[in-house]
């Protein structure tokens, strides 16, 4: 299933595609897509329902952020070997864990908001992971028992914030609109294998990113054990798992985003996502 939010920010309506593509609403059989729905009863509920009796929702509405309620965004650093290196950075013998706010929450398809002195404002396309089951130290045999589904996340990236102004990345990481997560959360029976997925974005209509999950450090599988023996993981918390070569810190010279550009990304099977770069008001 591909499920989704629509409607404007604050009043999102859950929903899910049909085959044709087209938005059904869900908002008569459940409030939201939040961590109760997305248990695998509350999935196997949904996944039971005739979707072409559910109400069509017509037009082109706003997407909202693909799950609510979500109390952690857990954000892996430099877990592809080509985004290390290009950064000059060590390759890691574990994780690099940091959080993003959640409040940078955001749709797929909504502005990335440029913070007041902001300087070197980055992209970063990455796979993300919805927890479905609350848990703590999963066994890694059992960790996708915990997840609902996977999504394509823009971990926007405040580079100056992040490195040159002390203390830890989450300064650069968690700015309004920092994290556009969707169009939709695809349930995980949709994504036999998670390390076998196309990962791309373009700036301006130029391929900056061009990788594969294959590439990853550290496996979905392996992260949500690892994680999970430092802290619980529950429904609806976000990981997002890291990003190929090819973000601007990389590039010789660096390449920030200016106000004016747009933003198009990636995941095979997951959807696209499109975002005007806004300076803040």
């Amino acid at each position: 299933m591909k499920l989704l939010r629509h409607g404007p920010k604050g009043q999102e309506k859950p929903g899910m595609l049909d085959g044709a593509g087209r938005i059904r609403d869900l908002s008569g059989i459940i409030d939201d897509l939040t961590g109760d729905s997305l248990s695998d009863a509350g999935l196997a509920r949904l996944r039971a329902l005739d979707v072409e009796a559910l109400p069509l929702v017509g037009g082109t509405p706003r997407l909202g952020p693909c799950v609510a309620g979500t109390g952690q965004f857990l954000a892996i650093g430099l877990n592809y070997r080509d985004h290390a290196a290009e950064t000059k950075s060590r390759v890691p013998t574990e994780p690099m864990l940091f959080t993003k706010s959640i409040y940078c929450i955001c749709g797929p398809n909504d502005p990335v908001i440029k913070p007041r002195g902001s300087i070197k404002l980055d992209w970063e396309a990455e796979l993300g992971v919805i927890i479905g089951k609350d848990g703590k130290y999963i066994d890694e045999a059992d960790a996708f028992d915990h997840v609902a589904g996977y999504c394509v996340v823009n971990d926007v990236s405040e580079r100056h914030f992040q490195k040159e102004r002390e203390g830890q990345f989450v300064k650069g990481k968690s700015a309004d609109n920092f994290g556009p997560i969707g169009p939709w959360l695809v349930t995980r029976d949709e994504v036999p294998d998670p390390q076998n997925l196309r990962v791309w974005l373009e700036v301006d209509g130029h391929r900056r990113q061009d990788g594969t999950t294959a590439d990853m450090i550290f496996g979905v599988r392996f992260l949500v054990s690892y994680l999970s023996q430092f802290m619980r993981l529950c429904a609806g918390d976000i990981i997002t798992t890291g990003t190929p070569a090819g973000v601007g810190a990389g590039m010789e010279p660096e390449t920030y985003l200016e106000p004016g550009q747009r933003i198009r990304l990636g995941v095979d099977g997951l959807g696209e996502q499109n975002q005007l770069v806004v300076a803040d008001d």
